[in-house]
């Protein structure tokens, strides 16, 4: 079952791999029995459906989930559910891909205004004078 990102991303089965682990928490004695908890692991360093741009950008969201191999790799074990805690950790991924896929705004620099300018040198030079005033007293 390919996983639908964006109209341009979809991402094909081979790149995703799921496995599942004996969950902590809550559960009572589900837990000791059931590997209800999911870790998904996404090739994005070998994906070919996503663009350059968006694979640097998708290391740099991914922060320490991104492997030294080039995989993105996703935990979750909040529902006791092993189904519930598989749809969650895809719709982190899809998510993460589609926060990566935002193109940042490029910052142009500006320049403070004339008046702006004007403001900040007279009240340096009126500081400048108070603290001019100050000091001993001659008698």
């Amino acid at each position: 079952m390919a996983l639908f990102i964006t109209d341009q991303i979809t991402l094909a089965d081979w790149e995703i791999t799921e496995s599942f682990v004996r969950s902590s928490g809550p559960g009572g004695q589900n837990v000791n029995k059931v590997s209800s908890a999911v870790e998904l692991r996404f090739e994005a360093e070998r994906s070919p459906h996503l663009p350059e741009a968006v694979k640097r950008r998708l290391k740099r969201l991914a922060g320490r989930r991104w492997t030294k191999e080039g995989a993105v790799v996703i935990q979750v074990s909040e529902e006791r559910s092993q189904a519930r805690n598989r749809e969650i950790a895809r719709e982190r991924l899809a998510e993460l891909i589609r926060r990566a896929t935002v193109v940042p705004k490029k910052r142009r620099p500006t320049r403070p205004t004339k008046g702006s300018v004007e403001r900040r040198i007279k009240a340096k030079k009126v500081r400048g004078e108070v603290k001019a005033g100050r000091g001993r007293v001659e008698e």
